[in-house]
């Protein structure tokens, strides 16, 4: 039922092909009626939910295809093809674009493990992209969440309330390990990209990112390039 709501207001505020902006702060709502074949993209930190058609994303030549049954987590920037081969004014896409704030993204993870919530020693696996299945508490917050959409000041009171329950649902779902490793203190590579992207300005070499990370220039040299 709440994937048919979520449906209905993509439906209602979506005039034309692309993002249309919620309101609510890193939140987009989208949807394509024309086949777009995978095609070189940057993800940022997100979550994509589809609740009509389907979507693929090929990363390191794996190939994940998401649709109204499994949501994709993203959590670090990741070089992609993606596309959606799929969708056709019969067969619309239709889905939600969540950015991923990393600071309460973190500060949830931090909280999850004070609380007993631990994740088993070891770093982050070289996988960039989760595939997570929808359950109750995520499609439920991500409702009520785009129901603050038309409303400014519910926006502004609820808004990042229930933004945060919507992060609390993905770590516990399906995905939730895998994002807490790249949000949580211990994850220097997530930390290293992090670093990256907010400085495209800068020169910054390997050593320097080594050094950063805690690592050696050839042990941060293969995690680096496992992960991304």
């Amino acid at each position: 039922m709440s994937k048919q709501q979520i449906r209905h207001i993509i439906e209602q505020h979506s005039q034309r092909d692309g993002l249309t902006e919620t309101g609510i702060k890193g939140v987009q709502l989208f949807q394509a009626t024309s086949a777009i074949p995978c095609v070189p993209a940057v993800y940022e930190p997100c979550v994509i939910a589809i609740v009509s058609g389907a979507k693929e994303a090929v990363l390191d030549g794996k190939r994940y295809v998401y649709d109204d049954s499994r949501y994709m987590c993203c959590p670090m920037s990741m070089p992609v093809k993606a596309g959606t081969p799929s969708a056709s004014p019969q067969t619309p896409l239709y889905g939600v674009l969540i950015a991923l704030d990393a600071r309460l993204m973190a500060e949830l993870s931090l909280e999850m493990e004070s609380a007993g919530n631990l994740i088993p020693p070891g770093g982050l696996r070289a996988e960039g992209i989760k595939l997570a299945a929808w359950d109750d508490a995520f499609a439920d917050a991500l409702l009520r969440l785009l129901q603050l959409g038309g409303n400014p000041a519910d926006t502004a009171i609820l808004g990042e309330a229930r933004l945060r329950e919507l992060y609390y649902a993905i770590l516990k779902g399906e995905a939730g390990r895998f994002a807490r490793q790249a949000f949580g203190a211990g994850n220097a590579i997530a930390r290293s990209i992090a670093h990256v992207s907010s400085h495209l300005d800068a020169p910054i070499s390997i050593d320097d990112m080594a050094s950063r990370a805690g690592m050696s220039r050839a042990a941060f040299h293969r995690k680096f390039k496992q992960v991304t």
